[in-house]
């Protein structure tokens, strides 16, 4: 059976079981966006200006679901899962951050948005560079937490950090000994990169381990990571084409993870760049500290 078939499938299979752990507003929308040749699974609601939020890794867009319920008071929230992740479509190819921003563009161009505050977090980051770079007259203002960029700053030194011999690990044998013990993989995750492990509690471990559960699921998370090398490139090429971002960016660092290194990256790429620190947390900063988190985020998009 095509993956494309079986993604709708399974799609309508867990429209139940994969509901966001903090649901969002009963007044928000779901809907599949058909986007540069694969389909995005969107959450949409609110009103007023665009504001585009993007998550990463052990993660899907449910991850949002605190911040939208306060942004959606004032904006339009958007709120997708990255391709090959969530509920969106598994395509065999396209997992470049510069192919992923065309992804998220064209979201915007479907929901004919023309401009919108941009809200990341994790791989959310190196989509949102890819977008905001390639189309900075769309991107008002960008929220960028807690990650590297690749090929950026001292990615290098940071690829060789024990704790991210994730980056590396892929391949037919990998997925074999992930394949029915997702929910230890990622446990791994939010128990060593988290300030405290409690915080990320039974609920949210079930639920991501269940979506990382789906066929293709894992493979095309580490696909996000297989691409690292050439978005390295990428990144260089387009930092050398376009130069530094011209829109405000908060740099936003977990207190026990990147902490201030994340505005030191970030202004190597941008002009205009503020320092915060998500206090208490490490790097899950939605649910290590949802209430700062949001705070941090609103206060920025709303001066």
């Amino acid at each position: 059976m095509p993956r494309s078939i079986i993604a709708v499938l399974l799609a309508f299979s867990f429209a139940t079981s994969a509901m966001a752990l903090e649901p969002f507003p009963s007044d928000f929308d779901s809907r599949d966006i058909e986007t540069n040749g694969t389909t995005l699974h969107v959450r949409i609601g609110g009103q007023g200006p665009a504001v585009v939020m993007l998550h990463g890794f052990a993660d899907t867009g449910d991850m949002w679901a605190p911040a939208a319920a306060v942004l959606a008071k004032s904006h339009r929230v958007v709120v997708p899962d990255l391709r090959g992740m969530g509920l969106s479509a598994h395509p065999d190819a396209g997992y470049t951050k510069k192919n992923q921003a065309l992804d998220i563009a064209g979201v915007m161009d479907a929901l004919k948005i023309e401009k919108a505050d941009l809200v990341t977090h994790d791989i959310g980051n190196m989509v949102g560079y890819a977008l905001a770079v390639r189309f900075a007259a769309r991107i008002t203002k960008w929220v960028v937490i807690d990650a590297p960029l690749p090929g950026i700053g001292n990615w290098d030194e940071i690829k060789q950090n024990p704790l991210l011999w994730h980056f590396n690990f892929r391949g037919p044998d990998e997925e074999r000994l992930v394949a029915g013990r997702e929910r230890i993989y990622l446990d791994r995750f939010y128990n060593e990169l988290s300030a405290d492990p409690k915080k990320i509690n039974e609920a949210t471990r079930r639920h991501y381990a269940e979506l990382y559960a789906r066929p293709h699921a894992m493979h095309d998370a580490f696909e996000q990571f297989g691409a690292f090398d050439q978005d390295a490139v990428d990144n260089k090429a387009l930092f050398a084409q376009h130069g530094k971002l011209p829109m405000p960016v908060l740099a936003l660092g977990g207190e026990k993870s990147f902490g201030s290194a994340e505005a030191e990256v970030l202004r190597i790429v941008a002009t205009d760049v503020t320092m915060g620190i998500v206090t208490g947390s490490g790097h899950w900063i939605m649910d290590e500290n949802p209430k700062g988190t949001t705070e941090l985020i609103v206060g920025f998009l709303s001066k």
